[in-house]
């Protein structure tokens, strides 16, 4: 499994979000299955919406999370994916506990302190479990 983490200049919370619809898109477009962990069901509602409206002209088929959801993007908090080998993009400050579900997996990262911390620590735990996590720089 490849595991990066994305890495904003920015400290606004809505830029992770903007930048998950970004990274969706580009997964769906190239035909990947793509589960989007938020942090909880507010969060998930907000980045509902924003699929919508992130960018002019564009649809991102999505939906939130159900056994039965068959959209090629999963809006979820912290349920396993109904498909495998496909892509996470985590959201949430913990490691998903349904790694084996996925091929990749992409940590979106601000410069927001308590963010960092956790994210580094994150790292740290990947790397525990026998991954080699990459940073990207956005």
């Amino acid at each position: 499994m490849k595991v990066e983490f994305y890495v904003l200049p920015s400290t606004q919370p809505a830029d992770r979000l903007t930048a998950a619809c970004r990274l969706a898109h580009k997964a769906w477009r190239a035909g990947f299955m793509t589960f989007i962990r938020c942090t909880d069901t507010a969060q998930q509602s907000e980045l509902d919406e924003l699929l919508w409206t992130f960018r002019r002209h564009t649809f991102v088929p999505h939906e939130p999370y159900t056994e039965s959801a068959q959209a090629p993007v999963i809006l979820g908090v912290n349920q396993r994916p109904v498909f495998n080998s496909g892509i996470l993009i985590n959201l949430h400050s913990e490691l998903s506990s349904h790694l084996d579900c996925f091929s990749r997996v992409i940590e979106i990262v601000n410069q927001e302190p308590e963010l960092l911390k956790i994210s580094r620590q994150n790292f740290i735990r990947y790397r525990q479990q026998g991954y080699q996590p990459a940073r990207v720089e956005l």
